[in-house]
């Protein structure tokens, strides 16, 4: 069986590609990382590298056991930060992430309301999760995630938190600016930006575009919507955001906002976590914080 050694050497060859890069890394010496390789082919039974242009090709093998040790090292890097966490009143840590937007002006009163109902729980704030941090609860990357759409996942409990609208964001100069709603024909040739240009069943490419024949001029691909809302200010383009994200730059006059189509869009946003977790766990009471929070405060983040 591999160690945690063998593991970290995979993955630091994963990273770098040339020995000499992941012993540096690993701060050792080639000679003891070869060494390593070796022993980890001779537990294993199976050739992990071939060298190909001074260079240690991966394997099949390899590459599935990189792919493996990257996850295991980032889980035990994250347990120690939250086992050094948990001192003092602190005694358990929950990570929260929100799928694809990073709008966080509720989470200073947020983290006051769980202080004051939920003592001994911190929260973290997880990055980088994914256009859908479900398959992140699913796996333990994550406690709990705000998430829209009725996807449901096997062995996650989903609570409901609140129902949004799309709007169509536009610089306030636009030509459409104003309108109390957009029709596919408005839009079609209009620059449009957005943060994924995967369709999905309940939104803007399914309900508006699709049926109307009717496409915008796909101009960017922007994985943040902040700054898709940055781009929409500076009179770069159209797009499509949850209502929830961006009304501050609506309020401040910063951008436009229209319903998209005459019967609008709505989607609905749930707190997710692991079922396995049990009603009594942390997540479990992060998740009913978070649809109390919303109910509180009209119905949104």
């Amino acid at each position: 069986m591999l160690d945690i050694g063998h593991l970290a050497v995979i993955g630091a060859l994963a990273r770098h590609g040339r020995l000499s890069d992941a012993a540096r890394d690993l701060h050792v010496t080639p000679s003891a990382l070869s060494h390593r390789i070796r022993e980890a082919e001779k537990r294993l039974g199976l050739m992990l590298y071939v060298r190909a242009n001074k260079r240690l090709e991966p394997t099949p093998a390899a590459d599935h056991l990189a792919e493996v040790a990257t996850r295991i090292v980032d889980e035990l890097a994250r347990a120690e930060s939250d086992a050094r966490r948990m001192t003092g009143a602190v005694r358990h840590v929950v990570r929260l992430a929100v799928e694809s937007y990073s709008s966080y002006h509720w989470l200073p009163g947020f983290v006051r309301h769980v202080r004051a109902n939920a003592a001994g729980i911190e929260l973290q704030v997880m990055g980088s999760t994914g256009a859908d941090p479900r398959s992140g609860v699913a796996t333990g990357r994550l406690d709990v995630a705000i998430v829209s759409g009725d996807y449901p996942a096997l062995g996650l409990v989903a609570a409901k938190l609140f129902d949004d609208e799309l709007v169509f964001i536009l610089p306030p100069g636009h030509h459409l600016a104003g309108r109390d709603y957009i029709d596919g024909p408005d839009i079609a040739g209009e620059d449009f930006i957005t943060y994924t240009r995967a369709p999905e069943p309940d939104r803007e490419f399914a309900l508006l575009f699709r049926p109307t024949s009717s496409y915008p001029s796909w101009v960017e691909t922007v994985e943040l919507p902040e700054a898709i809302v940055e781009m929409v200010a500076a009179g770069l383009g159209t797009s499509v955001l949850a209502r929830w994200a961006v009304q501050q730059a609506i309020d401040g006059g910063r951008v436009a906002a229209s319903r998209v189509g005459p019967d609008g869009i709505v989607v609905p946003w749930y707190a997710v976590h692991r079922d396995a977790d049990g009603p009594d766990s942390p997540s479990a009471a992060i998740a009913e914080l978070l649809v109390r929070w919303c109910d509180e405060n009209g119905g949104s983040l």
